[in-house]
């Protein structure tokens, strides 16, 4: 992966912004397996943290702010600023992670 600075601060203390590249986004689509559904399913019932989904949703921000930092590397940005994250359900047991940001160069 490109040497992209993330942040979701809008500016970087000590450094300035020679040039706004405007929006870059990476997104990825993740499901479980159905197995790991079935006992996410019975962790339901009896409650507590289901651990295969936060790790499957770690998992695809990590892959989503890869994608959108080599995108910001595509356009000749060193950072990508204001980031944020959002999810939407795409279909049932699958989750669209979509991470988006500023493609800036800084000084």
């Amino acid at each position: 992966m490109s040497n992209i600075l993330v942040s979701n601060m809008e500016l970087i203390p000590g450094r300035r912004i020679t040039s706004h590249l405007g929006l870059v986004q990476g997104s990825t689509v993740r499901a479980k397996h159905a197995g790991k559904d079935i006992l996410a399913g019975l962790k339901n019932i009896v409650g507590g943290e289901l651990k295969s989904y936060t790790d499957l949703m770690q998992e695809a921000r990590e892959e989503a702010t890869m994608r959108m930092s080599q995108q910001a590397a595509s356009i000749g940005a060193n950072a990508v600023l204001n980031v944020r994250y959002t999810t939407t359900a795409v279909t049932m047991g699958a989750a669209e992670i979509l991470a988006y940001g500023t493609a800036v160069v800084l000084e």
